[in-house]
């Protein structure tokens, strides 16, 4: 019986860890597969009320192998604790099955009574490296915490959390092996793409009216403004490849400047040198010339969007130029 939960123990580091060469070297050199057998015959003192030995030989676990757990933990199969130096687990928390657990992961009480005030994680559950959940929570079956999220809310079945606090960033997802292969979705992109979203419908709806306008414009000037709108429309097609989201949707484009065969376009990158600056402006000259009969298109890059200051000086250079 214990040394088919041994193999157990190896086979779930196996089949978690791609860099396990050989038997004797999990068996040797694997601090979480140590820590994992002095947890074992610690708690088995706990539950058998000799509190003194448990919290002795769980001192010494921790000592060797710089994981602690609680000789009160209960744990479940296959737990697996990857690299595992600075894992903290406290006494009223419970661990389900097939549990991967990485470096600097802290499962933690907030309250000072003695009741349950640590985390309960279901089965089939990946902590990443330096993730810290607190309180009496319960992360569900298949979810994913990602590295350095704090998380103090329960999270539901299948779920992805990130960030501090901790956030749902992602839906219910399917097996443990899709979910280590998974790229991690970042909400902070989520909230800026639907706020430059929104930025670009006032834009559009703000053009509009000042179209609808009644003014003494000539039609040469109508004519350019048409000519603009319709730039503005086809660089909607230009992606930035780092982002995945159009550059007049990002805010790239500050201005469309239209004068009989000549366009002038003013974009905005975080500076000049940007890697991405001469791709982007050649496909924004590529995308302009021939519309509405442009024969010739500028691109003017202007640094640093953020220092307005120094964005509204930079354009008056330009145009005086």
């Amino acid at each position: 019986m214990v040394f088919d939960r041994l193999r157990e123990d190896m086979r779930a580091i196996f089949s978690k860890d791609p860099a396990a060469r050989s038997t004797l070297e999990v068996l040797v050199c694997y601090p979480g597969l140590h820590a994992l057998w002095f947890h074992r015959r610690a708690h088995w003192l706990w539950i058998h009320d000799l509190k003194f030995w448990a919290r002795l030989v769980s001192h010494i676990g921790r000592f060797l192998t710089g994981i602690e757990i609680h000789p009160g933990a209960a744990i479940g199969r296959r737990l697996v604790i990857d690299h595992g130096m600075g894992v903290v687990i406290g006494e009223t928390a419970e661990i389900g099955n097939d549990v991967l657990i990485y470096m600097g992961v802290v499962l933690g009480g907030t309250a000072l009574e003695n009741v349950k005030r640590h985390p309960t994680v279901d089965d089939d559950v990946i902590i990443g490296s330096g993730a810290t959940i607190l309180g009496p929570i319960r992360i569900g079956k298949g979810a994913k915490v990602g590295a350095g999220s704090v998380v103090v809310r329960s999270v539901p079945p299948g779920a992805t959390v990130v960030g501090v606090p901790g956030r749902i960033a992602g839906p219910e997802h399917g097996s443990p092996e899709e979910l280590i292969e998974e790229v991690m979705p970042d909400p902070m992109l989520r909230v800026m793409s639907r706020l430059l979203d929104r930025q670009n419908q006032l834009e559009e709806r703000l053009r509009t009216f000042e179209q609808a306008q009644p003014g003494p414009d000539s039609p040469v000037v109508k004519q350019n403004f048409f000519c603009e709108n319709q730039i503005r429309d086809a660089l909607k097609e230009v992606i930035d490849p780092e982002v995945g989201i159009d550059i007049v949707d990002l805010g790239l484009i500050k201005e469309i400047r239209v004068k009989g065969n000549t366009a002038e376009i003013d974009m905005v990158l975080t500076c000049k040198a940007c890697p991405l600056s001469d791709h982007l402006s050649g496909q924004v000259q590529r995308r302009a010339l021939g519309i509405g009969g442009i024969e010739v298109v500028t691109v003017n890059v202007l640094d640093e969007p953020f220092n307005w200051d120094r964005f509204v000086k930079q354009r008056g250079n330009i145009r005086q130029i």
